[in-house]
């Protein structure tokens, strides 16, 4: 939620107009702006990693050329959500969720310090890296793209990948690198200007329908809530109506797409805002940018549904939602997830 940054001022009436306007200029952002794309996209997006972390992705995800920094924070954001005391059902531990066994086998002495320890993300995000390079070495003669087949190489074991001459037609196995390469481009700092959305207009439409509606916590906009919302439960409404399903909470709507920068924000990109600016799981607030420096959000209990200004101290940074960034978020990481 919102602590207590002031209105924008803009009144019902007035603002209606002024989003009519900034739905079609971004139907036209969408039809004329090109991107030049993500080759070579190898360094973290702003705060995507918390900050304890950063420095060991940085390194480590440098250490094959079949893995990349954000490619790694793709990987430990998708086992752990960044817990490095998460433990599944099936004994995975960590932060990179190794089971037993392939700890045994695999787990590396990363801060050299003596002894390799899983629940230390000094030693346990040094050995994804390591593990990676392992399976990427088993499977670097097999056609096709080596980080797909490394990555398939995890999920399938390298036998298969090598069997199959590349990744098999498994599903689940395909599903996983999908979605730890559609994971990969949200952990990137952009190359180039990011591509236009084009759900956006839609998403924007829907929640200017909603000014003035009163903020509930925890708010879904469902009958029986009397059609109210909180912060994502307004922006996943929003994108809903176009087909994209974002996560509940606002710190894991972040990384649903790649980063604008400030100066690059479109109509429709979600802001976020929060008191720690170097660690996105810290995130809470988000809103629905219109332009002029101006988003639909529902900023506190007490409130209502309206425009606020985004340049204040807590404001944090932007995503510009992909149907397959949302499509490729975790829903069932393990340990405690933080709330809205």
């Amino acid at each position: 939620m919102r602590k207590f940054w002031v209105i924008g001022g803009l009144g019902v009436g007035m603002a209606m107009c002024f989003v009519t306007l900034l739905v079609v200029g971004t139907y036209s952002a969408a039809a004329g702006l090109t991107s030049s794309g993500r080759s070579g996209a190898v360094g973290l997006a702003k705060g995507a990693v918390p900050a304890k972390y950063q420095g060991l992705v940085q390194k480590w995800g440098n250490l094959c050329p079949a893995i990349n920094p954000a490619l790694l924070a793709a990987q430990l954001y998708q086992e752990s959500g960044w817990n490095p005391r998460a433990e599944s059902p099936a004994a995975a531990q960590g932060i990179a969720q190794f089971i037993p066994g392939t700890w045994a086998g695999h787990g590396i002495d990363g801060n050299g310090d003596g002894r390799r320890d899983v629940w230390d993300p000094q030693d346990a995000i040094p050995s994804a890296a390591s593990y990676d390079c392992e399976l990427a070495g088993y499977v670097k003669k097999v056609p096709g793209d080596q980080t797909d087949n490394m990555l398939a190489a995890y999920n399938a074991g390298a036998y298969r990948v090598v069997r199959s001459g590349g990744v098999p037609n498994i599903a689940e196995t395909k599903n996983y690198v999908t979605i730890i390469r559609s994971l990969e481009k949200s952990f990137a700092r952009p190359v180039g200007r990011v591509r236009p959305s084009e759900q956006a207009a839609g998403a924007i439409h829907f929640a200017q329908n909603k000014l003035g509606t009163p903020y509930l916590w925890g708010g879904n906009g469902t009958p029986e809530q009397g059609g109210r919302f909180d912060c994502s439960g307004l922006t996943q409404a929003a994108y809903r109506t176009e087909g994209i399903d974002l996560p509940r909470v606002a710190n894991d709507q972040y990384n649903a797409g790649p980063h604008p920068s400030r100066d690059e924000l479109l109509p429709g990109d979600l802001v976020f805002f929060s008191d720690d600016l170097t660690n996105s799981r810290a995130i809470r607030h988000v809103g629905l940018y219109v332009g002029g420096g101006y988003m639909i959000n529902a900023p506190y209990t007490g409130s209502v549904i309206r425009f606020d200004k985004i340049d204040t101290p807590d404001y944090f940074g932007a995503t510009r939602v992909t149907r397959e960034g949302a499509a490729a978020l975790p829903t069932d990481l393990p340990g405690d997830r933080p709330e809205v």
